[in-house]
């Protein structure tokens, strides 16, 4: 993992076409904003690995059902 430091205004690139940039430090909390191209999703990771936990074909989850039963 890379570990950086930032100040309020300033910013990180990442591969030419994502930004991010320290918008406010409040406290123990820091506001970022992003700018990256529409086809990029960005999530917080909680929504992420909700979104994931969604993705779950039925399926799969028909398969693990099925293997209980027996």
């Amino acid at each position: 993992m890379l570990v950086l430091s930032r100040k309020k205004n300033e910013s990180i690139v990442i591969n030419d076409d994502i930004t991010i940039v320290v918008v406010e430090i409040r406290g123990d909390k820091v506001r970022l904003g992003v700018e990256a191209p529409k086809e990029v999703p960005v999530h917080r990771n909680e929504v992420y690995e909700a979104i994931r936990r969604n993705q779950i074909s039925p399926e799969h989850t028909e398969e693990k059902e099925g293997e209980k039963a027996e």
